[in-house]
């Protein structure tokens, strides 16, 4: 793992996020990470999703450090989930450990939610080699080619040029594939139990999608993507660059795939600022199917005066306020996102979410760059609409 320090200060020590850590009772986890080198491993924190590694000097800026290490991955019992096995289907979210990001002088190492999402990460490259079972699929993050291992084996080989993470799958799947007319591969993997129809429709879904999304906010320039289908997913759907995990419908895989571009191109800290790419992806999935938002903001009724569509998983992820995260973030979120559009109007809406997405690709985005971004395109104050809607930050 290879690194470049950004900043003027030192870097001292680095810390890699095990967030799959949190599946069991630490310090006795499905990851395991051993024999390291390149610095000196402590002992992981934040339920053992945090594993501090002190370097052998501290790193100048602009210079490149790295660290290697062995990995043991256990998946558990859990069930279709982002991490976890379901039968003979395996799936591996957040498996890989990733480097925890450095704002300033703080490190984000914010705990785990299974509500929603607490993943940041800057863009980077991987190279992933799975050798496995010819009878299984490994669906995965990246461009893969397959070539021969031993007797009975397929070499996978999964290249990923700038993503935040990487993901896969594994598991005898049934595969269908079709190319967009914008040129990107989407592949559709179903379980057992899910009919070829039901893929088909996806896959259709899921092409149509990848190209709207495209000209609406630029490229999608991974050059392929995964759709896995398990109806007994947990969740809705869970978003990775260029894979997806979704239940067989259209209006989930069509959200997953826009989070292609807000979070895979377009970052955000989704611990500290979930709205960035939820309410994006949503009001992106409302653009893709026709919908305006059209008085979707008359139906919104806050609980309290501490309830905002900006709040961060630290306030979600409390008792109360769970079962109001996915009507404040997604819903009213995207409410938030079709009332300025016809503040901007249409043509400017679509100016700011094209140029916001150039200007920050590959980057990350922060709720303060988008509302100065937002008010760059009117010579109206929007101060009060952003307090209007709770959008703080």
């Amino acid at each position: 793992m290879r690194f470049t320090n950004v900043s003027a200060t030192a870097l001292k020590e680095v810390y890699l996020r095990l967030w799959d850590g949190f599946y069991g009772s630490c310090p006795t986890t499905p990851i395991t990470v051993s024999h390291v080198t390149g610095g000196t491993p402590g002992v992981p924190k934040v339920d053992c999703t945090a594993l501090k590694i002190t370097l052998p000097e501290p790193l100048a800026r602009g210079k490149i450090g790295s660290v290697a290490f062995d990995l043991k991955i256990a998946v558990p019992n859990s069930g279709a989930d982002r991490f976890g096995h379901d039968g003979a289907y395996n799936f591996l979210g957040n498996a890989l450990p990733a480097l925890a990001v450095r704002d300033g002088s703080q490190w984000h190492l914010d705990p785990y939610s299974i509500l929603g999402e607490s993943f940041y990460s800057l863009a980077a490259d991987f190279k992933v080699t799975l050798d496995h079972p010819s009878t299984l699929k490994v669906p995965a993050t990246g461009t893969s080619t397959d070539t021969r291992g031993s007797s009975g084996r397929t070499i996978t080989t999964a290249t990923a040029t700038k993503v935040r993470d990487f993901a896969w799958a594994a598991g005898p799947f049934s595969e269908i594939s079709a190319t967009t007319p914008r040129g990107v591969k989407v592949n559709v993997y179903r379980r057992s139990g899910i009919s070829a129809g039901s893929a088909r429709s996806m896959r259709s879904t899921a092409t149509a999608a990848v190209d709207a999304h495209a000209r609406r906010f630029g490229a999608y320039p991974y050059g392929e993507v995964d759709v896995v289908l398990d109806d007994d997913f947990s969740f809705g759907g869970m978003e990775y660059p260029g894979f997806v995990l979704s239940k067989v419908d259209s209006t989930v895989v069509a959200h997953e795939l826009a989070h292609q571009w807000w979070y895979g191109i377009v970052g955000d800290d989704e611990f500290n600022a979930p709205w960035l790419d939820e309410a994006f992806a949503d009001y992106a999935t409302d653009r893709y199917r026709g919908i305006s938002g059209s008085g979707c903001w008359s139906r919104v009724s806050w609980t309290s005066s501490a309830e905002k569509i900006s709040n961060s998983m630290g306030y979600w992820d409390q008792g109360e306020h769970s079962s109001r995260y996915g009507i404040v973030v997604y819903e009213y979120g995207k409410c938030a996102l079709h009332d300025l559009r016809r503040v901007l109007g249409d043509a400017a809406m679509t100016t700011l979410l094209r140029s916001y997405v150039r200007s920050h690709r590959y980057g990350v985005s922060t709720t303060a760059e988008f509302k100065a971004a937002a008010q760059a395109m009117t010579s109206t104050d929007l101060t009060s609409f952003w307090a209007k809607h709770r959008i703080a930050g």
